[in-house]
């Protein structure tokens, strides 16, 4: 069974990369340098050439900001859009099954209720919209596919709002976080260990949604992140940090489908406590 991770350099493709070590299966990982998915010929050629089996989908344009103008808006269309429709395309051609990671952003927020797989998205920045056009690709040129939602990642191999906090902690003893947008955490040790549980147990195929358990805001997620740090955490609303690109007000997504194959899910509280002792 021939494994090939695109973006394994990044946040979770290397816990992918350690996770299918620990399990000694063996992979090809690629990432820009190696392998420039924007470029369809360079894509068609690799895939001719390797005829992976496996295909997890791990690269992606994710700098959420910088997305909504120039140059950033092209390059999050050509990675994101063009690069998931070549890789899938070839994917296809070798009869491969692919594995892509999507995002809650494909939801606007507003909702109060939780996000099922049937609800019609409608993303309301740059980077959800490339990714939602990313998951249409997927699913109307792959017969083998499927595509992960995930949300408010983080892990060991990347830059992520866990490392950030722990950073701003060692020089700050007060702390402002926004308390009025709400989600769910998820530790990239946790989406690896599904990606590979629905290929262990040929799940079907389609869409599925992936996040630890339980819900929180960037607040509440802050205060358990520094709980042991002597820093004062204080909850503001979203008017006092204003961003370039909208963030979703209230993005819990339903975990139902993916519950009921059996994954056992941690809850973010569990997970954090998980990654930190690994940090120690």
């Amino acid at each position: 069974m021939k494994i090939l991770i695109t973006g394994a350099n990044g946040q979770l493709g290397t816990e992918l990369r350690h996770l299918l070590d620990e399990r000694e299966l063996a992979y090809t990982g690629t990432d820009a340098q190696d392998l420039d998915i924007t470029d369809e010929a360079a894509v068609n050629e690799y895939f001719t050439k390797h005829q992976p089996k496996i295909v997890f989908h791990c690269a992606a344009y994710t700098a959420v900001d910088a997305a909504e103008e120039e140059p950033g808006k092209s390059i999050n269309y050509k990675v994101n859009v063009i690069g998931t429709q070549n890789i899938a395309r070839a994917a296809e051609s070798v009869g491969a099954t692919l594995f892509y990671i999507s995002t809650d952003y494909v939801f606007d927020g507003t909702n109060d209720q939780m996000y099922t797989e049937e609800t019609v998205p409608g993303p309301k920045n740059e980077y959800g919209r490339t990714k939602l056009a990313g998951e249409q690709a997927v699913a109307s040129i792959m017969s083998k596919y499927y595509i992960i939602r995930t949300s408010w990642v983080f892990g060991k191999y990347g830059k992520n709002f866990v490392y950030t906090m722990l950073k701003l902690a060692e020089t700050h003893d007060k702390l402002s976080v926004v308390n009025d947008q709400q989600g769910r955490p998820t530790w990239t040790r946790t989406l690896a260990e599904f990606m590979l549980y629905a290929l262990d147990n040929q799940l079907p195929y389609g869409l599925y949604q992936l996040s630890n358990d339980n819900d929180c805001n960037w607040y509440e997620f802050a205060k358990e992140i520094l709980k042991n740090k002597p820093v004062e955490v204080v909850p503001v609303n979203s008017e006092q940090f204003p961003q370039k690109a909208y963030r979703p007000r209230h993005s819990i997504m339903d975990l139902s489908k993916t519950k009921a194959t059996g994954f056992q899910i941690p809850t973010w509280q569990e997970a954090l406590a998980a990654f930190m002792n690994e940090m120690d």
